[in-house]
């Protein structure tokens, strides 16, 4: 199958990678030269416009880092909707319901089905084909992108036929995670402050009810040998809050908790740290504890 992919950035690059070890025809944009490089070395092409994308392929996957970006290449000039060629449109960002419904009706007129795929897992995941990947739109345009999907990860959960539905899905994921990074962040530092040792309590938290998704993940590959470099920056973890709590009070949920979380993500990226990668929250909870945890590995 020929493929074009728009946004080869963290994510977008592995995954991209994973299609061509499949064997699929590639063609790829993204404002960074440096993101295309290793694809086009292995005989991607490239082009450079989202309408020549969607004049070339059949299939177009977008791996964005914003909703605002999103909009660009679809309705912006030279956009998506302007080609001739896509069929279909497999989007891996978290943009919430709204935007999904908005470009499954808008893409409809040009006869191009939308299958909504966001992903779970960070780089790591993405670079490793071990994502979890949830998907919702027409079933029968399911089935046709289907075997792309399986290329990035043993879990495929269709979450319905529903515009969106896989979004909400993956806000469920979402929120829970960054709730639990905050709480997580708090609680070793809190433990090594009080002088346990951070592997002491890796351990014992992860073979115990604590365990989540930053003790499985973001603390042991970044925060506790203090690279801080676990591939996704606080900036797109709070877009992923704010949907999910917008989410959550259209459907007239209480979000106490994750209103609380929200709160410390608000204050780090008004403080200049929107940019920095997400383990940062620990360092950031370490300052204002006046004290560091020790290197771990």
């Amino acid at each position: 199958m020929h493929i074009g992919y728009l946004g080869v950035g963290s994510m977008g690059q592995p995954m991209a990678g994973k299609l061509l070890d499949g064997g699929h025809q590639l063609t790829v944009l993204d404002v960074n030269e440096a993101n295309m490089a290793p694809l086009l070395a292995r005989q991607a092409r490239r082009v450079d416009t989202p309408r020549a994308l969607a004049d070339t392929a059949e299939v177009v996957v977008v791996s964005l880092p914003t909703l605002a970006a999103f909009r660009h290449v679809v309705f912006g000039p030279d956009g998506l909707l302007q080609g001739t060629a896509m069929k279909t449109l497999i989007n891996t960002c978290t943009v919430g319901i709204p935007f999904v419904e908005e470009i499954t009706e808008a893409l409809a007129k040009i006869g191009c089905a939308v299958v909504d795929s966001p992903i779970s897992g960070g780089p790591a995941g993405a670079a490793a084909g071990t994502l979890s990947v949830m998907v919702s739109g027409d079933p029968a345009a399911v089935a046709r992108v289907r075997p792309i999907i399986d290329l990035w990860g043993p879990t495929v959960t269709v979450a319905g036929d529903k515009p969106g539905a896989a979004q909400l899905l993956k806000l469920t994921n979402n929120i829970l995670f960054a709730v639990a990074l905050v709480a997580t962040s708090e609680a070793f530092v809190m433990g090594a402050k009080g002088g346990l040792d951070p592997a002491v309590m890796m351990a014992s938290i992860a073979a115990g009810t604590g365990a989540n998704g930053a003790t499985r993940s973001v603390f042991p590959k970044a925060v506790l040998p203090r690279t801080f470099q676990f591939g996704a920056t606080l900036d797109i973890l709070m877009k992923d809050v704010d949907l999910a709590i917008q989410q959550g009070e259209a459907l007239g949920v209480p979000m106490w908790v994750c209103q609380a979380a929200r709160l410390v993500y608000r204050h780090a990226v008004m403080a200049g740290h929107g940019r920095d990668d997400l383990s940062t929250m620990a360092k950031l909870v370490e300052q204002a504890a006046g004290f560091e945890m020790p290197k771990v590995g």
